[in-house]
C-alpha cells in the first residue's frame, strides 16, 4: 500500500527544524506531526544492537509511557528500528525520518517497511526532504541525521562504536545546543566504546527512564508510574509481584513460582527488562 503523502512548507514544518542552521525547504510527510506539547527525544544507535543494547532500548523507552514524548529516528536496523517498536509498544509517538524518499519503491531499508505504516496507523509520521523516488545514497543519511537532531529537544544514544555515522547525529545534537544523553556500557565492548566516551566528553549519562524525563524536563511522577507498570503487568507477573513481600533469592523465588526453572528464570528476565523487579546483592525485590 502506497503511502498518502503532503507536503510541509514555511510554518507548517515544525518550529525546532525551521531554526537549525540549514533548514529543509520543504518536508515530505505521510502520517501526523506530534501535538504541539510532545517533547521530541531522537533515539539513535548501533546497526549491529548487542543483547545489551536492544534490553536497554524496551527497558528506557517503556518507561518513558504516559508522557507527551515522541520518539524519533531514521529506521535503520539496530536500535532505530528498535526506539520506534518499543515507543508503539508503550503508546508513544513515533517520528521518522528514512534515509531516502517515502515511496514503497525507494523505500530504505526496506526491511523497515513494515514498521513504517505501524507508525503511520498508530498516529505517528514519516518525514523527509527528498523526493518521494529518491533512493538512498551515502550523502543522504547525513542529511536525514541532522533533521532527526533538529526536531527534538534532545539526543539519547544508545551503543556506537568509536567511529559511527552515530556519533555524527551526536555531533549535529551539540551543534544546535541539544542535549546529549548516553547509555553507559561494557568498557570490554566495541559497541560501548562510543557512548563511553561521550560520556567522558560531558554527555548525560543515562540509566533508567527517570533520568531521560529528568534530562528533558519532567516532574517524575513515580506513584503514578509504579501504578501504570502493575496495571499493564501480566497476570503472571503480577502473582510474581504478591510472592515479592519481602526480598528473595532467586531460588526461592522460583520454588515458590511454581513453574519449570527456564521458564520462571526467562519470566524474571522480561520483569526486570520492564522494570517491575530489580536484583541487588543476590536477592530479588519487587521495584516499588
Amino acid at each position: 500500500m502506497e503511502f498518502d503523502l503532503k507536503i510541509l512548507r514555511g510554518r507548517d514544518i515544525p518550529e525546532n527544524l525551521r531554526e537549525i542552521p540549514q533548514p529543509p525547504g520543504k518536508l515530505y510527510i505521510a502520517g501526523s506531526l506530534p501535538p504541539q506539547d510532545t517533547v521530541c527525544l531522537a533515539v539513535v544507535g548501533s546497526r549491529k544492537a548487542t543483547t545489551y543494547g536492544k534490553d536497554a532500548v524496551k527497558k528506557l523507552i517503556s518507561g518513558l509511557k504516559g508522557y507527551k514524548i515522541a520518539i524519533v529516528s531514521g529506521l535503520a536496523v539496530g536500535i532505530d528500528a528498535l526506539s520506534h517498536e518499543a515507543a508503539l509498544d508503550a503508546g508513544l509517538c513515533a517520528v521518522a525520518f528514512p534515509g531516502s524518499g517515502i515511496s514503497e519503491k525507494a523505500f530504505f531499508p526496506p526491511t523497515s517497511l513494515g514498521l513504517a505504516h505501524r507508525i503511520i496507523k498508530a498516529g505517528g509520521c514519516l518525514l523527509s526532504e527528498f523526493e518521494p523516488d529518491f533512493k538512498a545514497q551515502y550523502y543522504s543519511f547525513p542529511m536525514r541525521n541532522r533533521l532527526v537532531a533538529g526536531i527534538s529537544k534532545a539526543a539519547l544514544i544508545i551503543e556506537a562504536q568509536e567511529k559511527s555515522g552515530t556519533l555524527i547525529t551526536a555531533r549535529m545534537a551539540l551543534d544546535y545546543n541539544k542535549d546529549v544523553l548516553a547509555v553507559p556500557g561494557n568498557i570490554n565492548s566495541e559497541f560501548s566504546k562510543g557512548t563511553n566516551k561521550l560520556i567522558r566528553q560531558g554527555a548525560i549519562p543515562i540509566t533508567s527512564s527517570d533520568d531521560i524525563l529528568e534530562a528533558l524536563g519532567f516532574k517524575v511522577d513515580k506513584k503514578s508510574k509504579q501504578q501504570n507498570l502493575f496495571e499493564d503487568a501480566r497476570p503472571e507477573e503480577k502473582s510474581v509481584l504478591k510472592i515479592l513481600t519481602e526480598p528473595m533469592s532467586r531460588d526461592e523465588l522460583i520454588q515458590m513460582m511454581k513453574m519449570p526453572t527456564g521458564e520462571a528464570n526467562a519470566l524474571l528476565s522480561i520483569m526486570e527488562i520492564k522494570g517491575l523487579i530489580r536484583e541487588e546483592l543476590g536477592e530479588i525485590r519487587a521495584a516499588f
